[in-house]
């Protein structure tokens, strides 16, 4: 059903003033809102957020102070506009994300895997403004994850979502730890890391202290590093965005898994993560009870704060030394509602974010990741030695590799909290193999694509 509400805009560039009609096409949500209401329909659009006072709710993940700091920033540079800012878990914005975009539609939303919300039809399609702001003319890879086709796979398409960062994970590393195992440098290889967490723990050390309690496995972190050290990130990347016949239930994946598992029996993990959340990794690693942990550069940032000078950081190295290496590295996720009431403003922030030198400096010493934009756009100085420094350098010798991922928990809404993380932790129990978890992994896959 489309919409019937429409929208009716003029949209002016603030470099010109020159106004041009685009037309915005989405359809509207379920059944379950009310009849009349939606998705805007064929109304041009802004790019300003005008000079009346305006409202932009927003809900996103807590723990982390980029969002805040950008939010107080905007405010100051556009006093007009007020960010009314909600957090929550991320595990429940997941669980809560499409009641939400139609009960309380939020301007922007930090969400997980959109594909589903798509084909609910409850995301605004942001091609418009992609068009109007020059976003499609920023290097492909940082956009073409929130990119979802007419078949449901990712990668082509109309833009549903759009990052104020994008993101790096590997290994961070306490320097002064990491020296009483005799690391004085990032490992080569995986020897030279498997080496290393077994050094530490003969010192007496816990190796990782790793989140993998509750509603989120932790260890998928390290199991999708590893899958990217054996395997081609390509593939993972086909079988992340839906595309036909791709698995992870193959034999380079297996080793990864099978990698994971040994670590799991020699014991380089603290034997609690079971029922560690994140904010507790954070708080141990920071304290000095764990010598690495797998998380990603959104904390460069803190750590740069919380341990200065004490903490480094690699990316999981290869088989062999010179080989392929790959991350997880895509922007952190928002979209606006289909039912949202100032979708021009909130595309207005995204590419403020993108594209204001003030903003991108605090996506960087805020957040820890690269900021979002052209691949020619201002970057702040950072300090040599920082681990910012390197979350960054991390992230350039990624694209210079080819090997950023999507995060594996996003292949579909359901795969990371039914799938991915009860059997991650019965693969740290000893109640699952690493075989039995590729299978049961890929047959729910499948089983929710259908869905």
């Amino acid at each position: 059903m489309m919409s019937t509400r429409m929208r009716r805009r003029v949209l002016t560039t603030a470099a010109t003033g020159f106004a041009v009609a685009v037309t915005l096409s989405a359809c509207a949500p379920p059944s379950a809102a009310p009849a009349g209401e939606g998705a805007a329909s064929g109304g041009p659009i802004q790019t300003t957020c005008g000079t009346e006072d305006v409202t932009l709710d927003a809900y996103v993940e807590t723990g982390f102070p980029v969002f805040s700091d950008l939010a107080t920033e905007f405010e100051k540079q556009f006093p007009n506009v007020t960010v009314n800012l909600r957090e929550d878990q991320f595990a429940v914005i997941t669980q809560n994300a499409p009641r939400v975009l139609v009960d309380s539609p939020p301007d922007i939303m930090r969400l997980p895997t959109i594909v589903d919300l798509v084909d609910s039809d409850l995301l605004y399609d942001l091609d418009p403004y992609a068009e109007a702001y020059g976003w499609d003319q920023w290097p492909s890879s940082q956009l073409e994850q929130l990119r979802v086709d007419e078949n449901g796979q990712r990668g082509d398409g109309p833009l549903y979502g759009m990052g104020i960062n994008y993101s790096v994970t590997g290994v961070f590393y306490n320097k002064t730890l990491a020296a009483q195992a005799g690391m004085t440098e990032p490992p080569a290889t995986l020897a030279e890391l498997d080496g290393y967490l077994q050094a530490a723990k003969d010192a007496g050390l816990t190796p990782v202290a790793q989140f993998n309690g509750g509603a989120t496995g932790g260890l998928a972190f390290p199991l999708q590093a590893l899958m990217a050290s054996y395997g081609e990130p390509s593939k993972i990347n086909d079988w992340i965005f839906l595309k036909d016949d791709a698995t992870i239930d193959s034999p380079e994946n297996l080793e990864a898994a099978e990698h994971l598992k040994g670590w799991i029996d020699a014991g380089y993990f603290a034997p609690d993560i079971n029922s560690m959340d994140y904010s507790q990794m954070m708080s141990r690693f920071i304290g000095g009870e764990s010598v690495f942990i797998f998380n990603g550069d959104w904390e460069s940032g803190n750590l740069d704060a919380q341990m200065p000078d004490n903490v480094g950081f690699f990316l999981m190295p290869p088989v062999e030394a010179g080989g392929q290496v790959g991350a997880m590295s895509a922007p952190t996720t928002y979209g606006v509602s289909a039912y949202a009431d100032e979708p021009d403003c909130a595309a207005f922030f995204f590419d403020w974010v993108a594209t204001n030198e003030t903003a991108r400096t605090i996506a960087v010493e805020s957040g820890g990741s690269h900021p979002m934009g052209p691949a020619d756009a201002f970057m702040p100085e950072i300090a040599e030695g920082s681990v910012t420094a390197e979350t960054l350098a991390a992230g350039a010798d990624l694209s210079a590799n080819n090997g950023s991922m999507d995060f594996i928990a996003n292949a579909t809404g359901s795969i990371y909290a039914k799938t991915l993380t009860p059997n991650l932790q019965e693969l740290f129990a000893g109640k699952q193999t690493a075989d039995g978890l590729l299978t049961k992994v890929q047959s729910d896959y499948l089983s929710q694509k259908k869905e």
